[in-house]
Parts: structure tokens; sequence; C-alpha cells
């Protein structure tokens, strides 16, 4: 499941043009409703013209506020030629998800998009616009200037709900009734249960950080994301779309959940799993690396937790279960059209805008994904309408080989079988389009024209199935496809090979 200025103790400013305060759904409508009732009946009609009024007022849509489901563009989401372990035709869609139950091409029922970066278009379907005002402010809004331009609700959703909550927290009296006065419960905050919800957040929050990825030196530019801290060195692990454009001279900054900073350079990156590991430039010497556990045994149905910093809102909890294991997604290709195929672990946990790279987190406290991408509803290519309970997180055991193999050569590297496959959706297996002369797949007698339709027990259904299913193993490893030719059945033994990315 891109992302946005961090809210709280250290939230970078905003924009220094732009002062935002939060107005309900209708809220403007009904404020103005009594004052017209007034101007249009005497005063002993007033009552019964605010009554009308106010019927009316929910109709009024609010002023310049954008459709739920409009997103501003996200500057990850070029969808390019695939080259793949098993490599899709060029041109393929790959920003839905494929596989059984899942979205096709043909089903058109979503998209699938790497979390896009904060304030390049925001969720917030309750919320109109909000007012303008002049008021100076510092200088790192730029890294969401586009919100400006395109969404607007990127800045205003983040601050005007932080704004309001502190408002209605600072003077509790102001509510209705008198419960406020009478302090008949204890102040002191209730123990967390081991296993609970704020047993897991205490316990990974402070492994957690907000990262901030400029481009080039260009205030104007970049991404924010999130991560966690993979050791006590300083290394964090991230998603590299959240990295990507600022990995080549640009500049990253970490924020842990004390609010420090600390500047950040690229150890490595792999586009084809969406990862990135990160080295702090002065680590401190107090850093609680986040627990790793393993998502092998993730059991569908069981609750999980996802922290990051979605709409610029640092150290955010949420939480759900998992929902589906072994999902394919394909997200959107970097900045040189490498798409990233995901098995991925499925969770209704919200995930938004700025939860890219944070953890999911299992009952006990363990990281059991990355969180990397998410379903939407948008009805146009780009078009993103938020968290609709259908987020996707990279396995941790995906993310321990990778950050493993950037550790220690600087670069990752992923099995392949030589051969590329058509993009179509037929529902029938995986088309084989050509085969590398001297590779695996030739080796192991695969054709063109071949349709393979398993990888050991797993049923491949489509191209993007068969590409995750041999993503999800090791250089080296043999597997059997399962193959149709001519209408019989053929079972090949493949020992993969690898290749850089």
């Amino acid at each position: 499941m891109n992302d946005q200025q961090q809210s709280g103790p250290e939230r970078p400013d905003e924009p220094a043009d732009v002062e935002h305060t939060l107005r309900l759904p209708g809220e403007q409508a009904q404020q103005q409703a009594p004052q017209q009732a007034q101007q249009q009946a005497p005063q002993q009609a007033q009552q019964q013209a605010q009554q009308q009024a106010q019927q009316q007022a929910p109709q009024q849509a609010p002023q310049g506020y954008p459709q739920y489901g409009q997103y501003g563009q996200q500057p990850y989401g070029r969808y390019g030629a695939q080259q793949q372990g098993a490599h899709a035709q060029q041109g393929a869609p790959s920003y839905v998800p494929s596989g059984p139950a899942s979205y096709s091409p043909t089903q058109q029922q979503g998209r699938v998009y790497p979390q896009p970066y904060a304030g390049y278009g925001t969720a917030g379907p309750s919320y109109p616009q909000a007012e303008r005002k002049e008021k100076r402010r510092g200088a790192l809004w730029p890294v969401a200037v586009l919100a400006l331009v395109v969404g607007l609700v990127g800045g205003a959703v983040g601050g005007a709900v932080v704004d309001q909550w502190q408002e209605a927290t600072q003077d509790p009296g102001r509510t209705s009734g008198g419960l406020a006065d009478v302090d008949t419960v204890s102040k002191a905050p209730l123990p967390a249960d081991n296993g609970s919800i704020a047993a897991v957040a205490k316990k990974t929050l402070p492994s957690t950080v907000q990262i901030i990825a400029k481009t080039g030196g260009d205030e104007s530019s970049g991404a924010t994301g999130s991560g966690f801290f993979l050791d006590s060195q300083g290394h964090v692990v991230t998603n590299n779309h959240v990295v990507a454009e600022a990995a080549d001279g640009g500049e990253i900054e970490v924020i842990d959940q004390a609010g420090k900073r600390y500047p950040a350079t690229v150890v490595g990156r792999s586009p084809i799993y969406d990862l990135a590991v990160l080295y702090l430039k002065n680590p401190p010497k107090d850093i609680k690396p986040a627990s790793l556990g393993n998502s092998t045994n993730l059991q569908i149905g069981e609750g999980v937790v996802a922290i990051g910093s979605p709409l610029g809102l640092s150290s955010t909890v949420t939480s759900g279960i998992v929902s589906a294991l072994d999902r394919p997604v394909t997200t959107g290709g970097d900045a040189n059209n490498v798409a990233s195929y995901i098995n991925a672990v499925q969770t209704d946990a919200a995930i938004n805008p700025g939860n890219s790279g944070g953890p999911l987190v299992d009952m006990r406290g363990q990281v059991v994904g990355v969180n990397s991408a998410i379903a939407t509803t948008g009805g146009s290519l780009g078009g993103e309408s938020g968290n609709i309970g259908v987020g996707f997180a990279i396995p941790i055991e995906q993310v321990k080989v990778t950050a493993d193999q950037i550790l220690k050569d600087g670069e990752a590297r992923y099995p392949v079988i030589g051969a590329s496959v058509d993009s179509d959706g037929s529902g029938d297996g995986a088309h084989i389009k050509d085969v590398e002369k001297g590779s695996p797949a030739e080796q192991a007698g695969l054709e063109k024209g071949d349709v393979v339709t398993a990888l050991n027990d797993r049923a491949v259904t489509d191209s993007p199935t068969l590409i995750v299913a041999i993503r999800s193993h090791l250089p080296g490893d043999e597997v059997t496809l399962t193959v149709d030719r001519d209408g019989q059945t053929k079972k090949l033994q493949v020992t993969l090979d690898s290749k850089v990315g």
C-alpha cells in the first residue's frame, strides 16, 4: 500500500499561503441556514423558516471539494513494459491484481496502486475544502506541494483533523452534559494487555519511522512514506517507490517516533520486490529494531496491525485481520518501467497514502509484512479513493531475503526461468510467448505456445500469477511446471536462474 508531511509534535509545516480549519460535511450550510431564514421571514416565523432551511441545508454540496475518489497525480505510477522472470508482454496492465478471486482486466473491479506519496492525492471522503488564509509557514511543505495543484485535501485533511481533535480535547467542559465536571473515572492509563492492539502499538511504534525523500534538491517535488528499523546499526526498510526518485542525487530524511530527524542514504533497492534499505548517516545509540516474525505461519482471519504515517499523520495505528494469503498483486512500474509483482498478504487494516513501507504486525508485535499497495474503486487510471479495506503487504520472509542480499552485496537478485509470457487474462493459465536460448526454461523443455497451469501445487491462472509464483522462490530452487501442450499435460522440472533487480 506515497505519502505526506508529518503531523503531531514534529509535523512539517504547511504551505506558506494556506491555513486549514475543519468544517464537517453540512456544517457550513446548517450554520448559514438560520441567517437566511431570518432575512426571509418576520420574527414570529423564524422557527418555521429555520426548520425549512435546515432541511434544505444537507442538500447543499460543499464548495470546491473534489468528488470522493478523486486523487492527485501519482509520481510513482508509470505502467510500462514488464521485464520479469517470466516476462509479461509489453504494454500489459500492471495496475490490477490478478489470480483467483482477485482483480483482473476482465473483471473491471478496481485498481491496485502502490501507496502514493503524501500530498500526491489523498483520501478524505467526508471533508469539504478547507478555508484559506494568509499565513507564513516553513519550507518543508514543497515535498507535497503537488497536492495544492491537484488535490488540496492532502494538506487540509491531515492538518484539519488534528487541529479539531486538539481543540476538542483541550476544553472538555465545552461538551454537552455534566460528565466533564464530575471526576468519577481514574485518570491513570490502563495497562496494555499482552496481545492487545495497545500492547502491539507500544512495542512497535518506537521502531517505526517516517521517511521524506526530496528529488535532486528540488524543494517542489519528492515523496514521503514509512519504514522501520531493521537493526540497531541504523538500517531502515521501506518501499522502493518511496525513495526511488531521490535515490540518485536527492535527499532522504528519516524521522523517528520522537520527531528527531536523521539524514539517510540508500544502501540498495529492489524495484522487482518494491523494497529498499536505507542507512542513517548519524544513527542514535538507542535504536529499537523491529521484531521480525514469520509470514509463512500467518492464518487467514488472525489479527494484524498496520503502523505508519497515512496522510502525513505520523505514528498512526490501525487494525484488522489477514484477509487472504498469497494474493498475486501487480503494481505500477518505477522510473525504468519495472513493475513489481507481489505475493501479497491481504488485509482489511486501514492503509492509506503515507503507509508505504510501514510494518504490518501480528498480535505478538512481530512484523509480518511491509505495507505496499491498496486496491481502490477509482473509476479511471490514476484515480484513487483511499482505503476500502483491501490492502496488500509484502511478506516478511521475502523482505528478509531481499534485505539480506542488499546488505551483503548492495543489490538484490530475483529468480527467473528465461521465458516471456503473454499478458492476456484468459484465466486458463500463463501462455508462453518466447523461450530464451540456453535458459532454464529451454533446458527443461518448455516451448513457445505452452500454457503453464501450475507451479508445484499452486494453480496458475494467468501470467502475473506465474510471475508471482516464481518470485516467491529463491534462485537455485527447483520447481515443477505443469504445462498444457496441444491438449496434453506435461510436467517439467526447472531450476531457477537469477537476475539483479
